[in-house]
């Protein structure tokens, strides 16, 4: 008799099989051993850990793509290295190339390269050179000299803005300057590369959303290009470009900075996985929590798709790579279209052979290894950017958007909600029998293995500290038990889905109720790094384990340079 296997695990081994290739941010008391590398005490300066990534080439199968698809993909390239620059003077400075030069060519130039800057991303920021000093709070979003307190008393109209410097004027008083008026010439240039390959679109809505993309990088004005994206379903070329995500901003979580990905969609795969999502409002509603934070309606136009990404450039290269995406972030697109839900299978690959195979064979006890599957692997990604449509987006006391009300730990908050409701969905569609044949035991295994993984990413991570949180929560709950002898770590798992419903109880809680200092307190209490879990951790990088990837990506790895 045949089994019947699930639509993922069948995608999964269809990318075993055919992909031979090899998200992710806390408060943290000290980084640990793993991320310390050889800092030098005297000085605080950690040393260049370009030892930390393993490289990997960023290619996929463009045999399927016309001439005019392959044209489009240069000019989409292109696009996407306008959107690098930009993200390394929001990071940096408008001088980071005066200052890469500087450096010579050598292992510390790579690793800033890496980094964007010289302070390591997967160790809590710390600086790899000398004399550079500590990385701002607000990156070059905001001025040097300006102290929370000026801001916040500051009557400037649009300061909370996403798309915007604050700045100082002749007389030293603080002013808003727009991106699109800061970056005119870049951002024109950037355009002007999308309309043209709006011009070469086989697909009409592809066109269309290109040219509306285009105009929001001039205007700063970008919803009516994100309705437009969540209208395109059928492209085999896709594009995710433009100032997104907060996470740079770890002063006030106000600014997105640029960013890029350039995607092939497989449309059969894709097409497989799109029922997932139509699932989104009943899961909404049995949601382990009081009705008033699941109140509103999921929406139903979200899509979930399967991707190789054969660029990233800015934000989305910086430290950690992204394995899923979940756009986009404006919260009335999504309460009234959904989101789309990219997966992208070659980056997943590569992480789950080169990082998640080894971690699991140190860390996770023999008797459970083999729970540690490629297939649960890809369905708690998966699941993770499904479950950002579940709860509130906004508060309901009347603190605005969740985002708002909880500022600096809104990122940390909702991606700890995606992991632990991701894992929520998939025991619960389990129990309705909507996942096949399918070992449940695997995906808390593999969820467990992969918070080794995500902690490694270091303090600055949001990612990283919604890890720390569910680590420690988990701990306390008895939702996992270590071997003191052997170091491993072995799943309870009527205890750990115990501890699953009280810690999406208490985010869901946390978000609607807009709880700043709660949500402050719970990342300060639980996002820490404790001395046995350092060694832990301290094992891995003993062992070589590479803590993430690293791209070779280009016109030349895709067979597109003249």
């Amino acid at each position: 008799m045949h089994k019947q296997f699930p639509i993922y695990i069948v995608i999964a081994c269809v990318i075993l099989s055919a992909c031979n290739r090899s998200a992710e941010q806390g408060v943290s008391a000290t980084p640990p051993a793993t991320m310390e590398a050889s800092a030098d005490q005297d000085s605080g300066i950690a040393a260049p850990r370009s030892g930390i990534y393993t490289e990997v080439p960023l290619i996929a199968d463009l045999s399927g793509l016309s001439d005019g698809q392959r044209s489009m993909l240069v000019l989409l390239i292109e696009a996407s290295q306008i959107m690098d620059d930009l993200f390394w003077r929001q990071a940096y400075g408008d001088d980071y190339q005066a200052w890469l030069a500087s450096i010579g060519v050598d292992e510390v130039r790579r690793f800033a390269e890496m980094n964007y800057g010289p302070w390591d991303r997967l160790a809590g920021d710390i600086p790899f050179m000398p004399g550079v000093g500590e990385k701002p709070l607000g990156a070059q979003f905001y001025p040097a000299d300006m102290s929370k307190e000026e801001f916040e008393a500051a009557d400037l109209p649009g300061k909370t803005g996403l798309y915007s410097f604050i700045r100082r004027d002749d007389a030293g008083k603080l002013i808003v300057v727009p991106y699109h008026a800061e970056f005119a010439t870049e951002l024109g240039r950037a355009a002007d590369l999308l309309r043209q390959a709006a011009d070469l679109a086989d697909d009409v809505e592809f066109a269309g959303y290109l040219r509306l993309r285009a105009d929001a990088l001039v205007t700063d004005d970008y919803q009516a290009s994100d309705f437009a994206w969540m209208d395109v379903k059928s492209n085999d070329v896709d594009l995710v470009i433009g100032a997104i995500e907060t996470y740079e901003d770890r002063l006030f979580g106000y600014r997105a900075a640029y960013e890029a990905y350039v995607l092939i969609k497989d449309q059969e795969w894709s097409e497989q996985l799109e029922k997932f999502a139509a699932f989104l409002p009943e899961l909404q509603r049995g949601l382990p929590v009081d009705p008033l934070y699941k109140s509103e309606s999921p929406g139903t136009d979200s899509d979930l798709n399967a991707y190789d990404v054969i660029y990233y450039a800015g934000h989305s290269n910086a430290g950690a790579k992204t394995i899923a995406i979940n756009l986009p972030n404006d919260e009335e697109v999504q309460l009234q279209k959904g989101t789309r839900r990219l997966q992208l299978k070659n980056a997943m690959q590569a992480k789950f052979e080169k990082i998640m195979t080894p971690i699991s064979g140190l860390l996770i006890d023999e008797s459970q290894s083999d729970h540690v599957t490629f297939d649960a692997f890809f369905a708690n990604t998966m699941f993770h950017e499904v479950a950002h449509g579940l709860g509130v987006k906004k508060t309901v006391n009347g603190k605005g958007t969740v985002r708002e009300a909880l500022l600096d730990v809104a990122s940390s908050m909702e991606e700890g909600k995606a992991d632990i409701l991701g894992l929520y969905m998939i025991t619960k569609l389990n129990e309705a029998g909507e996942l096949g044949d399918i070992d449940l035991r695997d995906n808390y295994v593999t969820f467990m293995a992969g918070i080794f993984r995500s902690i490694r990413f270091g303090a600055s991570d949001a990612h990283g500290k919604a890890n720390m949180v569910r680590f420690n929560f988990f701990a306390e709950q008895g939702a996992f038990v270590r071997d003191p002898e052997r170091g491993t770590y072995r799943v309870d798992f009527d205890k750990m889905e115990n501890a699953m419903s009280s810690l999406s109880n208490l985010l869901l809680t946390l978000q609607g109720n807009g709880d700043y200092e709660g949500a402050s307190t719970l990342t300060n209490e639980k996002g820490v790094i404790d001395a046995v879990l350092d060694a832990d951790l301290a094992r891995l990088t003993e062992a070589d384990i590479p803590v993430d990837i690293l791209f070779s990506q280009g016109l030349s790895e895709l067979g597109l340079a003249p």
